[in-house]
Parts: structure tokens; sequence; C-alpha cells
């Protein structure tokens, strides 16, 4: 099984790496293989909505998130992690996943989601919320850990400190681990969920 670990920060080795460090320590125990990108530090524009992706099942912009789509599709989970800049995620994340998630049409239904967020005293919660909302638009189950998925600090320094936060780290890992391997097993035993054709409503008159 794979993970892929997308890290928003602009500094790869601060408290986002960090705290996926501390998940990548579990994932490799389980034997899930692991991949991270940090692309908090690379040049990625926001959508322009050419719709251009519709008809070459990529963006129209090479760059981190065509990397990125060929990995997802692969994967069986996803995380996210961003720091808290004024009560919400980095912006840069916030484009890459705008291209990410709109530009590549295979299904990601039933991939695992996890966000991870970091700040040295506010904004979490509210970071943490609109990272969820991507993967909750498109069926995938998003773990949880035994508190909101955080750590605290202004540098990795500060992280290593922050032992309960670590300890969600963990937590929410190997509860990720279970959330993939049980829908692997239900995939064999039951197949997936019945779906049915969208819907989209306008309330239109039809006229």
């Amino acid at each position: 099984m794979k993970v892929l670990l997308v890290n928003g920060s602009p500094h790869p080795n601060g408290c986002i790496g960090r705290a996926l460090q501390e998940m990548v320590s579990v994932f490799e125990k389980e034997g899930i293989e692991t991949t991270v990108l940090n692309i908090g530090n690379q040049d990625i524009r926001g959508c322009i909505a050419c719709n251009s992706c519709s008809k070459t099942g990529k963006c129209v912009f090479n760059d981190a998130v065509n990397e990125a789509a060929a990995k997802f599709e692969e994967a069986d989970g996803l995380v996210v992690g961003s720091p808290v800049y004024y009560g919400s995620a980095n912006g840069t994340l916030l484009s890459f996943l705008d291209r990410l998630f709109y530009s590549t049409s295979f299904s990601k239904r039933m991939k695992v989601g996890a966000s991870v967020v970091s700040c040295r005293r506010g904004g979490n919660t509210a970071t943490f919320d609109i990272l969820n909302k991507y993967f909750t638009i498109s069926e995938m189950p998003v773990a949880s850990s035994h508190y909101w998925n955080m750590v605290h600090g202004f540098t990795a320094e500060d992280v290593e400190k922050d032992l309960e936060g670590l300890q969600t780290m963990r937590t929410l890992a190997r509860n990720m681990t279970f959330l993939m391997k049980s829908i692997a097993l239900g995939k064999e035993t039951y197949g997936l969920p019945e779906t049915e054709k969208h819907i989209g409503t306008h309330f239109s008159t039809g006229k």
C-alpha cells in the first residue's frame, strides 16, 4: 500500500516536516510505502478555469501538480500538511490542491485522506476544516486521531517538545493504516458501495 504526503510548508524540515516524519516512521513499520512531496517553496499558481484538463487529463501548467497527480492516482491514502497563515492554509498549498483535485479525472473514491496542521498558537482548527473539504467532496474517508491532527511550535525543535502533538501524529498514522487496509479488504469482500448518476441541483424551471 502507498501513501502520498504533501508538505505545504516553505520550510521542508520545519514544523509540518517534523509532524509528517512522525507519521512516516509509523507507516514504514506498518509496511506502507511513503512518498513525501515538498511543494511549499515552489512557484505554483492558482487555477485559471481554462478547462484544458477536461480534454488532456492533466493541468495546463506542467509543474508539481502534474507530478503529484500520478502519485496520487497510485496511492491508497493522501496526507496534506500546512502551516497556519492568518488563520488559514498556505496559499501555495491551496492553489496546488485546487488544481490537483480539479484537473485529475481518476476516481478518488475510498482513498483515505488526512490533513495535518501546525501553528505557534491559534488558527489550527480553521485550517484543518479547510483542508478536509478536499477529501469530503471526493468520497474520500477522512482519518482522525485522538485529537485534531495538529502540532504546535514555531520551529521543528519546538514540535519535538509537543509530545501530545507527536503522539497525535502516530495515532493518526496507525488509524489511517487500519482504514486503508480495512477498505482494501472490504473491496475484495463486498465491492464498493453502489453509485448513482450525479444530480446537480440548479433550481431550473426546465423552460
